[in-house]
């Protein structure tokens, strides 16, 4: 049968039409308060997470560049391996946390990984080493994102969905924030010079960004719920649909209907059959937007190439955090309002010309400033890309469908560092950011004209 290209949103929901909430709607604040306990939970968890892993982060690229003495190409090889390796692992822990019906143990193993094997960036002696951990790091990232964004897609309402995962990713924002001021207040209290750590003071800085990580388990094992109803719900609803087709199929055929078996969960399948073609483009956009998004290693490279120094790197990282928190509160707010794709579409053109800044930034203050922009970006599209996924597919298929986004992401997320590392070693700076601008803007426009946002009516609220 040739593949019709339906939407089935139309059945599901998507996002509540813009204007839809009136002057009765409460207040911002108000709406965050409201948000499911377990949205606060996970977002608490990704906070502690977040902020363990960017103690590390803004100082590794120096790290391995300056202490181990490798080359841009090399950061690239590291960090674009370690996402890819993540996004697959995504892809196959949504669709069993589906299978299973449980979300909670994926996201708590992968938290728990991430945790032991960070710290063992302190006893690194040279880059392969450094790319081990951070491969395991990024594999416990991978098995547990999937599940964990389908349990915000699974507690929030279709009407809230935008709110709860903006509020998420502010969360995860607000722990880059603090882990890089940790870190700018361990190498001031550690390192004799804190703009040329030695080698064993970067260990202890290592090793203190355990704590936060420590937590996030304890937090997430004793506080986030198993949400299943609102899947069992969908798989029930949809074995209807089918059967209610056949009985339709069978009386246009002048046959008796057949007897409709009792109404049962169907297993959802480790495939792109059950998905329509609008979903499908959406995953290709994001392959193509996700090749000029290399890793932000780079800009940190960048600013340190104009003056910037290594020791207020993590104020600078901090600082474009702080941005993409008050974005993210605000833009998932949006994207329940305004619609998804608008915010996607104008997120990435801020990308794309963030990018272009990059290519021609000469001075400090430049930089401050595109890294301060670069923070929009996030707050714009980061929730609302996620919030479309869950508009887009049936509740049971979450899982499965994250981990396909992250799929998508991850097909070109280790060419697009690579690239981005050997233009840079190739033409220099400028030219590998102005092809990674033209590639994301490139992405916007086919998203604008290509992907429907799906249908805008609200169905039900899950169980709280």
């Amino acid at each position: 049968m040739a593949e019709t290209d339906t939407d089935p949103a139309d059945e599901f929901d998507a996002s509540i039409s813009p204007g839809a909430l009136d002057e009765r709607t409460p207040g911002l604040f108000s709406r965050y308060r409201r948000l499911p306990q377990n949205v606060l939970i996970i977002s608490l968890v990704s906070f502690l997470n977040d902020a363990s892993s960017e103690i590390i982060y803004p100082l590794l690229p120096v790290f391995l560049s300056v202490a181990l003495g490798a080359s841009p190409a090399i950061i690239g090889l590291i960090e674009g391996g370690a996402e890819s390796v993540s996004s697959f692992l995504k892809l196959f822990a949504g669709y069993f946390s589906d299978r299973s019906g449980r979300r909670k143990a994926p996201v708590v193993f992968g938290y728990g990984l991430a945790s032991i094997v960070r710290p063992l960036l302190g006893f690194a002696t040279s880059w392969p080493q450094v790319f081990a951990v951070r491969f395991a790091d990024r594999v416990g990232k991978g098995i547990r994102s999937a599940p964990r964004d389908a349990m915000i897609a699974d507690s929030a309402a279709p009407h809230e969905r935008g709110l709860a995962f903006g509020f998420h990713r502010a969360m995860d924002h607000l722990g880059a924030v603090a882990g890089p001021l940790l870190g700018f207040a361990l190498l001031v209290l550690i390192a004799g010079n804190y703009n040329a750590p030695t080698l064993a003071e970067y260990r202890l800085i290592f090793l203190a960004a355990s704590v936060p990580a420590l937590a996030a388990v304890l937090v997430a094992a004793f506080a986030i719920r198993e949400t299943r109803q609102d899947r069992e719900d969908g798989r029930a609803s949809r074995k209807a649909e089918r059967e209610r087709a056949d009985a339709l199929r069978a009386e246009t055929d002048n046959t008796a209907a057949p007897v409709a078996p009792a109404v049962t969960a169907i297993p959802p399948r480790f495939s792109l059959r059950g998905f329509d073609g609008n979903f499908k483009r959406f995953l290709v956009i994001i392959a193509l937007f996700t090749l000029s998004n290399s890793s932000d290693a780079f800009l940190l490279l960048r600013a340190q190439e104009v003056g910037i120094s290594t020791g207020t790197i993590p104020l600078l990282w901090a600082a474009l955090h702080v941005m993409k928190v008050l974005s993210s509160l605000v833009g998932g707010d949006l994207s329940d309002r305004l619609g998804r794709k608008t915010l996607i579409v104008t997120g990435w053109l801020f990308y794309a010309a963030v990018y272009l800044g990059f290519a021609f930034v000469s001075t400090v203050g430049g930089a401050w400033a595109l890294f301060l922009i670069y923070g929009i970006y996030f707050g714009l599209a980061e929730g609302a890309e996620k919030a479309l996924v869950a508009d887009l597919v049936p509740a049971d298929q979450r899982g499965t469908a994250y981990g396909l986004y992250n799929l998508a992401f991850s097909i070109t997320v280790w060419p697009a560092s690579l690239l981005m590392g050997a233009l840079w070693s190739w033409r220099g700076a400028g030219v590998a950011f102005v092809a990674s601008a033209c590639v994301g803007t490139l992405a916007a426009l086919l998203l604008a004209t290509t992907v429907r946002p799906g249908a805008r009516h609200a169905a039900s609220s899950p169980a709280r």
